[in-house]
This record gives structure tokens, sequence and C-alpha cells, in this order.
């Protein structure tokens, strides 16, 4: 008897074949609307694998009404949209997509950063509006990103790919982290602070660590205080981890120069929410691993991490919790 697979949100059309050629395949098909919560509720009493993203939210109401549930795939590297420990308490085994997201986040932080620096929406809606009437010498000044220190902060893999960029450019790279690596201080030429030290002394500050309850608002009125006034804060990781009423604050009243942001607390943002009305903010919609290659490949590992763990092998890429 063939396994029951639900997916989430419309994959490509040949990940949906390669899981049909094995499974039964069942798929909501509304390509940018998420799944209603009355749906998921109702379709997952029947399967033994699920495929979801970031828009669902796999709590204890859900895994409850999962009768036969073994297998949760993430199409992302972060997977705090699932309770991993309660699903591992019923036997489930939970599964993302680290890695294969790992360049082309790294290269969207560094594009964020360089746009929020160098001002490049702000003078393309300059030039577009029609007030560019002359050149003048200090016209759409912006910061300089050559020599000058990024701050990362969560130096996991992506984090390791942005110092590669960053030395690219001459950068001095400090980094903060939960567990300090002196074997990658050496191999990288990086410097580790303490969190106030990296704030006080970063040109930029690049937020690349995981979502967790415990790192809530990690970035608030305190945090933003302690930054250089011509500092630029970078988040491609997870609106929650940044206070956004604390950085609207920073800045309107130019506490600190600006901000390049990929993701928000409510997503999709409103489009009335305050930090869309400031000109020294450059955001984005989510689109850190936005590649054709890229998503390909989440959409392939998640399929091959169901695959493998519907027909009784280890999961490929497995969440594991301590």
């Amino acid at each position: 008897m063939k396994r029951t697979v639900y997916i989430t949100r419309k994959l490509p059309e040949e990940i949906v074949d390669k899981l049909s050629s094995r499974f039964n395949v069942k798929m909501w098909s509304e390509e940018d609307v998420p799944v209603p919560r009355e749906v998921l509720l109702r379709e997952i009493e029947e399967v033994d694998g699920l495929i979801c993203l970031l828009t669902e939210k796999i709590d204890e109401e859900v895994l409850n009404k999962a009768r036969q549930l073994k297998v949760i795939s993430n199409v992302a590297v972060g997977y705090n949209n699932i309770d991993v420990q309660a699903a591992n308490e019923k036997g489930m085994v939970v599964t993302n997509t680290p890695s294969v997201l790992t360049e082309t986040t790294a290269d969207l932080t560094f594009a964020l950063l360089m746009a929020a620096a160098r001002r490049v929406v702000e003078g393309s809606d300059y030039l577009r509006s029609g007030e560019w009437g002359a050149w003048s010498l200090m016209q759409m000044t912006g910061q300089d990103i050559f020599g000058a220190t990024i701050g990362i902060i969560g130096l996991g893999r992506i984090g390791e790919a942005l110092v590669k960029r960053a030395k690219g450019f001459d950068m001095n790279v400090l980094y903060y982290n939960r567990t300090r690596k002196p074997e990658k201080e050496v191999e990288l030429g990086i410097h580790y602070r303490d969190m106030k030290d990296l704030l006080q002394q970063s040109d930029f500050v690049c937020l690349l660590l995981p979502y967790s309850p415990e790192v809530h608002h990690l970035i608030g009125k305190e945090e933003l205080s302690f930054m250089k006034r011509n500092a630029i804060l970078v988040n491609t990781a997870r609106g929650g981890l940044v206070d956004e009423e604390a950085l609207y604050h920073a800045l309107k009243t130019r506490e600190i120069w600006g901000a390049g942001l990929d993701v928000f607390e409510q997503e999709p943002v409103p489009i009335d929410h305050p930090l869309l009305s400031l000109p020294n903010v450059v955001t984005l919609p989510h689109i850190g691993s936005a590649s054709l290659k890229t998503r390909m490949r989440m959409a392939e590992l998640a399929a091959d991490n169901m695959v493998s763990v519907l027909t009784g092998n280890e999961a490929i890429t497995p969440v594991l919790i301590k």
C-alpha cells in the first residue's frame, strides 16, 4: 500500500512527479496563498509525510491531529515554524534543507549591505521621480564598504560564507557566536568579540543566527544604542531577532545610519509598517535563498528526505535538537 504525502505549497512539477512515482501525493494548489489552517488540520489526519514551508505553523494542535505522520520535511534551513520537540516525542522525524542555500543567502546578505550603504534603492527612486536636477559633490553620499568593520552575529555556514565575501572587500571581520570557534578565527582571519563590543566596533552588523525564543528581540533599544551613528544593521535571518519598534526609532532619529531587512516579524509585512516609510531602510520580501538553482535544490532535498524516511532509511538532513 502506497504511503501518502501532503505538500502544503505548490512545488516544481518535476519534484511532485518524483514523489508521485512512489507515493500518493496531495498538494495545496494555490501557489501564492498559504494553505488555510482548517485545510491543514483536516489533511494531516491521514498522511504519512508532510512537506511544508515556513508559512505553516506545525504546532501541537497539528501534530495531535496526525494519526500516522512519520516525517515532516521543511523546505527551509530554519525550523522555528515546527515544534520539533513535540514531533520527536511522537516519533516523527523533522528535516530541513541546510547547506544548499548557504552561498545564495550570503550573496543576498552582502547585496543588502551594499545597497543600504550606497543608498542604491533610494538613488534609483530619486532618479525615477525626476528629482535629479544636476550633479553635486555631496549628492546621495553613502558609507564606504571597502576596509570597514563588519560584525557577524551567528557564525554558522552562512556566516562563514559572508566572511569570504567581506574579505574580498578587505573588511575587518568581527563575530559573536554562542560557542566561540578558535579554529575558524585562525582559518578565516576573524576576531571574536562579545555582543556589546561587536556592536560598538562594527560599521555593519549582520544577523545570521537561527531564531528561537531565547533570542527573541536580541537587538532592541539597548543594543541599538551601542551601535555607531554611521552603522548599518542587516537582517537576513528571522524578523523576531529585532525589536522593530526600537529599530524604527533608532533609524528615524538617526541613532544608527541605516538598515537592510529581508525578514520581518509579520510576513508578509503590512504595507503601512513604519519601517517601510523610512528612506534609510532597504527592504525585501524574504528572498534570501531565492535563486532558481537554490530553490530547486531546496525542494529536491526536501523530497529526498521524504523518500528516505518513508522507505525505511535515515533522514539525510534531520533536525537535531539538544
